[in-house]
């Protein structure tokens, strides 16, 4: 394979856009690109650039299969010796186990392909095994938890050949079927494996068909086949594998014989001789070698062109459906705050208590008193108002499944803090605007200087009573002149639309702070694309 800087460059590139595209909100295909994104990830980080980057290193075989398929007594009898654990408990393969010839170990004793999995030191054992012992320090991962590889090498193998045991894909454990789909996409060569009893399952077919999918080479063995039932079960296992559009991949069988069934993890050489030949073979054949390794590469490339598109499609989703979150949010306090502006113009806080102290004022209600129930009615309006956007918010989000993020519904609001926001930006107008009164009054002379709780609360009045304050324009008037009562209303008139706009707009951006932070934007769908172009521009 003759591979040009250009390319390893944008398939690197491609590989950081993959990498970068996140999908937090759950809507529908979410878990699907997900999934999409961690395979593709896999297969660039595990296989794709390992393999352009190092054309020359060994051919990779991961043997492949359900439960119980009897992939590691195969990897055993390939070797000549026991390497991977085999029994009759499920799942038997704990760790994946890959096995090479000591000349290669170099390869993959390192993060070279599957950097994601720690090396774990293991004694290499070079004399036959025997079938009765047992690997009591097998072990399941490294401290920390994460998934391990144990790297073991054989002179029986040839060189430039590595075999890999991989997990059950259809184990109990979560962690096991992902680990063995990682490892499967990171083969040269997918050798699938399956018994007499189960070939028509599922499972099996589901990884053949992946394999086609990506044009990957492929090898199919039939295990544990009874004598009696070999040309039956054969003919039949080729008849579906050519309905399915498979009918050109090697096949090979595999008798059931005593040492299978037996758990000790080793059969005749020659019941596998046919299947090492044909890998060894790809190995050593210079022809052989290149097709292999280029067709399962090619195929990888090619799969981008579907995949690639798939996942930016999932990207755009996320963004529309972050744009109608926000929208939702924005929609409903702007409709509120309109809302609130023309309650405010229309006097709504000179109502209930504030009415009344207004017509008590000044015999039997102080400066001070009004001014305290008008701040009160209008605490009480602007907490109406963003209540309602908010209720109208959860009634817009509530068929929006993208509203159910977590990050979205822990971030709700807390109603009593909202409210001591609020009021805490309404008391600050009032103090702010009892100085501007204060700074009026300075001009006056201290015997004639009207009463400064007097004219807040008549400024209050102006300002928060509408139609109904217009008497207290008046009273204002004659109280600081008309000059003085046009520069009140006009300071404070401004600083309470400051503060309502920032009080109310400061709930509004706490909502779209929540998705925000989500980290939705637009850019990674048409990153993806112009990514998938570079790259196969240089194809």
């Amino acid at each position: 394979m003759d591979v040009r800087p250009q390319l390893l460059d944008a398939l690197s590139a491609l590989r950081d856009r993959v990498a970068a595209a996140r999908f937090p909100l759950p809507v529908p295909g979410a878990p699907r690109a997900r999934v999409n994104r961690d395979e593709l990830l896999a297969q660039l980080d595990d296989y794709l650039l390992p393999r352009l980057r190092a054309p020359e290193a060994p051919l990779l075989a991961v043997i492949g299969g359900s439960t119980g398929a009897g992939k590691s007594t195969l990897v055993n009898s390939l070797v000549g010796r026991r390497v991977s654990e085999a029994g009759v408990l499920r799942p038997t393969t704990r760790v994946p186990v890959l096995v090479c010839h000591p000349d290669d170990h170099h390869w993959f004793g390192t993060d070279r392909v599957l950097p994601g999995l720690a090396r774990i030191p293991h004694p290499t054992r070079h004399t036959s095994a025997d079938p009765d012992h047992d690997d009591e320090d097998e072990e399941t991962a490294d401290p920390a938890g994460a998934p391990v590889l144990r790297v073991e090498t054989a002179p029986t193998l040839p060189r430039g050949l590595a075999l890999l045991d991989a997990p059950d894909i259809d184990s109990l454990v979560t962690g096991n079927r992902l680990l063995a789909a990682e490892l499967i996409a990171a083969a040269d060569i997918w050798v699938m494996v399956t018994t007499a009893a189960r070939y028509a399952d599922a499972v099996p077919w589901h990884l053949l068909r992946t394999a086609k999918e990506h044009d990957a080479t492929l090898v199919s063995v039939l295990d544990r086949v009874p004598h009696q039932l070999v040309a039956e079960v054969s003919r039949h296992y080729a008849a579906l594998l050519t309905k399915a559009g498979l009918g050109d991949v090697p096949r090979f069988t595999v008798p059931e014989l005593p040492e299978s069934a037996g758990g000790g993890g080793l059969l005749p050489a020659t019941a596998v001789a046919p299947l090492r030949a044909w890998l060894t073979h790809r190995a050593q054949d210079p022809d052989a070698r290149r097709y292999a390794m280029s067709r399962t590469a090619e195929g990888a490339l090619d799969s981008l062109r579907a995949r690639m598109p798939e996942l930016a499609a999932a990207v755009a989703a996320q963004y529309a459906a972050a744009l109608r979150l926000g929208g939702a949010v924005e929609d409903a306090y702007a409709g509120q705050y309109d809302r609130l502006r023309a309650r405010l113009d229309d006097g709504e806080v000179l109502t209930g208590d504030a009415v009344n102290r207004w017509r008590g004022f000044p015999l039997d209600c102080t400066g001070t008193e009004l001014l305290d129930s008008l701040v009160d009615g209008l605490v009480s309006l602007v907490l109406c108002a963003v209540t309602t956007a908010d209720a109208a918010v959860e009634e817009a989000w509530r068929s929006e499944p993208a509203a159910r993020a977590e990050q979205l519904v822990a971030a709700r609001p807390d109603h009593a803090a909202v409210e001591h926001r609020l009021g805490m930006a309404v008391r600050r107008w009032r103090r702010v605007t009892d100085e501007y009164v204060e700074d009026e009054l300075r001009g006056h002379e201290r015997a004639t200087a009207p009463d400064p709780e007097a004219v807040a609360g008549l400024l209050g009045a102006v300002l928060l009573g509408g139609r109904r304050g217009r008497t207290a324009g008046e009273d204002l008037a004659e109280r600081v002149g008309a000059q003085g009562a046009t520069r009140l209303r006009d300071r404070a008139g401004r600083l309470l639309d400051e503060y309502l706009d920032r009080a109310v707009h400061a709930e509004r951006d706490r909502r779209l702070v929540a998705v925000e932070s989500l980290g939705v934007h637009p850019e990674p769908q048409a990153e993806l694309i112009a990514a998938l172009s570079v790259l196969q521009k240089e194809r």
